[in-house]
C-alpha cells in the first residue's frame, strides 16, 4: 500500500469519527473544564461569583474535616454496594446460565427488573417500605425478630441496600456475558476428573469469570459513588454523600464554585480509585492464576 493510499485512509477515518468526537468533546469534554474553570472562581453571599482565580475552595475541602467525612462515606457507601453486589450477582449469573429454558428466558427478565423502573419511583417504594409502619418493619416485628421497628430511613443501611437493590444486575450482566464464552463440556471435564463442585468453581469458572467481575465491580462502584436521588431520598439531609453535597452548593447556598470543585474532586478521585484497583486486580488476578 503506498503512502498516498494510507494517507487517504487515515483522512476517511478522521471524517468517519469526527461526528462522534465533536459531540463527546459537547456533551463531556467541554461541561467538565468549564466545571473545573468554575471551581476555581471567587464566591462571596453578597458579591455572587467572581471570575478572578483563587484556591479557596480547593483548599476549604482539604482542610475541612466536614469535607474530609462526606467523601469517607461516599467512597464507603459506594465499597459495601460494590462487594455485596458482587457476592449477590456472581452467583446469581452462574445460576442463571446454568438454567434450561424456558426458566433461561424468564428468570433474567426478573433479575433485570430494577433497571427498567425509575430511579424514583423505585427509591420511593424502598422510603414506604423502609418506614417505621412499612411492610418490612411491620413483618420483622410480627413474627418476633425484633421487638421495635428498625430504623432504615436516613441510615447508611438503607442507602447500601436501596443500591444494592438496582446495581446488582449490573454485575449480573457483566458476568453472564462472560459466562458466554465458557465451553461447559471444561466442568464436566473438570467433575469427572473427580474435582468438587467448588473446586471446579474455584479452579475453572473463577478464573474465567474475573475480567467480567472486575468490569461489573468497577460500573457498580462508580455509578454508587455518583448516586444522586437514592442517597438523596433515602439519606435525606443527615446521611449527606459528594453528589448531594455539590447540589445543596449549587441550589440552596448558590455557592457554585465550591460546588463545582466539590464534583471535579469526585470525579478525579473516582478514576484514581478505579484506575489503581483496575491495574492493582488484574496483577493480582494474574499472579493468582499464572
Amino acid at each position: 500500500m503506498s503512502a498516498k493510499e494510507i494517507a487517504s485512509g487515515g483522512h476517511v477515518a478522521w471524517l468517519l469519527a469526527g461526528p462522534a468526537l465533536l459531540l463527546f468533546a459537547g456533551i463531556v469534554l467541554v461541561p467538565i473544564v468549564m466545571t473545573g474553570l468554575l471551581s476555581f472562581y471567587d464566591w462571596g453571599p453578597y458579591k455572587g461569583i467572581e471570575t478572578v482565580f483563587t484556591l479557596k475552595n480547593w483548599r476549604e475541602i482539604v482542610t475541612d474535616s466536614y469535607f474530609f467525612g462526606i467523601f469517607l462515606r461516599t467512597f464507603r457507601i459506594a465499597l459495601l454496594v460494590t462487594v455485596i453486589s458482587v457476592l449477590i450477582g456472581t452467583p446469581e449469573a452462574y445460576i442463571l446460565n446454568r438454567m434450561e429454558k424456558p426458566w433461561r428466558s424468564f428468570f433474567p427478565v426478573i433479575v433485570l427488573g430494577p433497571l427498567l423502573i425509575s430511579v424514583v419511583a423505585r427509591t420511593l417504594g424502598w422510603a414506604l417500605l423502609f418506614g417505621s409502619t412499612g411492610l418490612i418493619n411491620v413483618a420483622l416485628v410480627r413474627l418476633g425478630i425484633v421487638a421495635s421497628p428498625i430504623q432504615f430511613m436516613f441510615t447508611e443501611t438503607g442507602v447500601v441496600i436501596a443500591l444494592v437493590h438496582v446495581l446488582v444486575p449490573l454485575v449480573v450482566i457483566s458476568v453472564w456475558a462472560t459466562l458466554q464464552r465458557l465451553d461447559p463440556q471444561i466442568e464436566n471435564a473438570a467433575i469427572s476428573l473427580g474435582g468438587s463442585g467448588f473446586t471446579v468453581f474455584r479452579r475453572i469458572v473463577l478464573p474465567q469469570v474475573m475480567p467480567g467481575i472486575l468490569s461489573g465491580a468497577i460500573v457498580v462502584f462508580a455509578l454508587a459513588a455518583s448516586a444522586f436521588a437514592t442517597p438523596a431520598i433515602i439519606g435525606g439531609r443527615r446521611i449527606k454523600v459528594a453528589s448531594t453535597l455539590a447540589y445543596d452548593e449549587f441550589l440552596n447556598t448558590l455557592n457554585w464554585p465550591l460546588g463545582a470543585a466539590v464534583a471535579v474532586l469526585l470525579l478525579v478521585g473516582l478514576a484514581a480509585i478505579i484506575a489503581g484497583s483496575n491495574r492493582l486486580m488484574e496483577r493480582r488476578y494474574s499472579e493468582m492464576f499464572r
